[in-house]
């Protein structure tokens, strides 16, 4: 799943677990960039933002260094950062409790308000919204384990959605980029959870879709690291310095991985190099969103900046991730054929409802799913 669950110490907190992030020009205002972090998967009516938590958006500005084959981004060590806190709930709700929420902007302002208001809350330039709201991820575990299993495709013409009718807790951020982020176009996105405190310490970082999991988490085929559950370890690093100590160790999982995910056409669309490195890895544990807020906002634009990148010519999108978008198959055939064959479709086409263009552009929770006796 997207970064569901995403190892066992994400498993221990589901309130502090990361799942989805998103990042797009405001659909019609090309002025405001929006961000969506999503966490707890599956939540439950009664879910709730931990209070012991601080959860944090990450801005930087980026560059295309290199083109080709060597296709990297150049960050800058400036940053800017959001970060939202919440209280303790009060009153008796038992679906959908309200919590006083608050966030910092860069200037040092704290502005409050509550949860699960559609109306969210605002400040000079800047627009939010917290709370439960329909999971807007779609995809079949089953069959992607089954694939890993059986080393060969097992997708399925009509696939199950593991996710449908499920829900989320997000934070939607929409601010107006140039006033508040400055220079520009091309901006790095990272979001973050951070246990609170004096010196706060990160839970969990997130920024590419399915890095942990689908590209990750398998072991059978790491010969260097087989025995390592490597996720936590990852969660725990700054995903624009990477310790030297573990790049190692990250770069033999996905050169593994992403092997065999080529090879289950029956053809190699990415030859690795002298050295056993896979083409995407570089690209990949460059583990953060990139958004041209300068190019059009597109429904299906994940990867497409580094796509161009890599194939030496100019994008054409702003990149980042819409709510919408099939990502997974975007995923898969990226990894399967590089695009130089059919689309890889998983079976899973949609969510149970879709995202919207207006704020706060999640759909509204979904009910409690009933039980039969």
């Amino acid at each position: 799943m997207s970064d569901h669950f995403s190892g066992p110490r994400a498993l221990a907190d589901p309130a502090a677990d990361l799942i989805d992030m998103f990042a797009f020009p405001a659909p019609g205002n090309p002025k405001n960039l929006v961000v969506v972090m999503d966490a707890f998967g599956k939540a439950g009516p009664s879910a709730v933002f931990s209070d012991a938590v601080i959860y944090r958006f990450r801005f930087r500005r980026a560059r295309i260094a290199a083109t080709g084959p060597d296709a990297a981004f150049a960050v800058d060590a400036d940053e800017v950062a959001f970060d939202f806190t919440f209280d303790v709930p009060k009153g008796n709700e038992v679906a959908h409790p309200r919590q006083r929420a608050h966030y910092r902007t860069p200037g040092g302002e704290t502005v409050s308000f509550d949860t699960n208001d559609e109306r969210g809350g605002s400040s000079r330039d800047v627009r939010v919204f917290a709370g439960q709201r329909s999971e807007p991820f779609f995809l079949d575990v089953h069959t992607i384990l089954e694939t890993a299993e059986t080393r060969q495709l097992a997708f399925k013409k009509t696939g199950s959605d593991t996710l449908y009718g499920t829900n989320v807790l997000a934070i939607v951020l929409e601010f107006e980029w140039a006033k508040l982020l400055g220079g520009g176009p091309m901006f790095a996105v990272v979001c973050e959870t951070l246990r609170a405190g004096p010196r706060p310490v990160r839970i969990e970082r997130l920024g590419r879709p399915e890095i942990k999991n689908v590209s990750m988490s398998f072991k059978m085929f790491d010969l260097v690291n087989r025995d390592l559950e490597i996720r936590d370890l990852y969660n725990s690093e700054d995903a624009f310095a990477l310790m030297p100590d573990y790049v190692g160790a990250y770069r033999a999982r996905l050169n593994a991985n992403l092997s065999f995910w080529d090879s289950l056409d029956g053809k190699i669309d990415w030859p690795v190099d002298e050295s056993g490195n896979h083409p995407l890895t570089s690209l990949l544990l460059a583990d953060f969103l990139v958004v041209d807020v300068s190019r059009p906002f597109h429904e299906t634009s994940y990867f497409e900046i580094e796509q161009a990148m890599l194939a030496g010519r100019p994008h054409a999108t702003a990149g980042g991730r819409w709510l919408n978008e099939d990502v997974m198959d975007s995923i898969f055939t990226l990894y399967i054929n590089g695009g130089n064959g059919p689309r890889i479709n998983d079976g899973i086409d949609a969510p149970i409802v879709w995202s919207s263009k207006v704020f706060p552009y999640l759909a509204p929770p979904n009910p409690p799913k009933v039980t039969a006796r």
